[in-house]
């Protein structure tokens, strides 16, 4: 096994959990189903309202302050991205908007599943004495229902979640209270997380070491290519080679 720090904090969406990953595709798949609400008979028209509807939820969480308010209650954030849509293409529907989010919140939440080697990675790393935190943001019944459904609370020392404890990611704070539960100094420990601000950047202002996980190849984004500062400790693809 390879050397290993005295403590690690894992985010759970899209890290232990494959949750809101490659969304252009789910997107597509849930607009067919509406194509005719859509007068959207074509691939182009399709992509259309796709291109535009994921422009404006960029538009919409690009906000620091919009993001850390609206991440407590991510359906609604989604039936505002969408409406808001669904208006720039000439269509304002609200009622039609508020359909169309839900259901991909309803497929999202459906097709949740568990990385197959999340359960056996955590497990290694617990049982060779590693001190483990779940560190995620979202609401905490949310948060608390993903858990349940994928066994992961007797997994961990800590966990804290951005709605019961009040601040997310990448508020220092967070990150300072999780490695105060743990016991343990900032370079004591690693953050794992295929976030690069949340498990990255802001971690490593601490003194963390920011293990990067990126499943899909996608590769550092262009914004720290070239940010010496924000480089990961290392770059992961499967949750096992932190173990190997």
């Amino acid at each position: 096994m390879a050397a290993l720090p005295k403590a690690i904090l894992f985010d759970l969406d899209d890290t232990l959990i494959r949750a809101y990953a490659q969304p252009e595709e789910a997107w597509t798949r849930l607009l067919h189903v509406f194509a005719a609400h859509l007068d959207a008979h074509e691939p182009e028209a399709i992509e259309r309202v796709r291109g535009t509807v994921m422009a404006e939820a960029r538009a919409f969480w690009s906000d620091p302050a919009v993001a850390a308010k609206w991440r407590l209650d991510i359906p609604g954030a989604r039936r505002l991205s969408v409406r808001r849509g669904l208006a720039k293409l000439g269509r304002a529907d609200d009622a039609l908007a508020d359909r169309i989010a839900d259901a991909f919140t309803e497929l999202r939440r459906n097709e949740y599943r568990l990385y197959p080697d999340a359960h056996a990675t955590v497990d290694a790393l617990r049982d060779a004495g590693v001190r483990l935190a779940l560190v995620t943001n979202g609401a905490s019944e949310t948060q608390r229902a993903k858990i349940e459904r994928f066994e992961l609370a007797h997994r961990f020392h800590h966990i804290q979640i951005e709605g019961e404890f009040g601040q997310g990611k990448p508020e220092l704070a967070v990150y300072r209270h999780a490695l105060e539960r743990l016991d343990v100094a900032p370079g004591e420990a690693w953050m794992v997380g295929d976030n690069y601000e949340w498990e990255v950047v802001a971690p490593q202002q601490l003194g963390m070491c920011g293990i990067w996980y990126d499943p899909f190849g996608a590769g550092v984004p262009a914004p720290y290519l070239r940010d010496a500062t924000a480089q990961p400790t290392r770059i992961i693809k499967r949750l096992s080679e932190l173990v190997e």
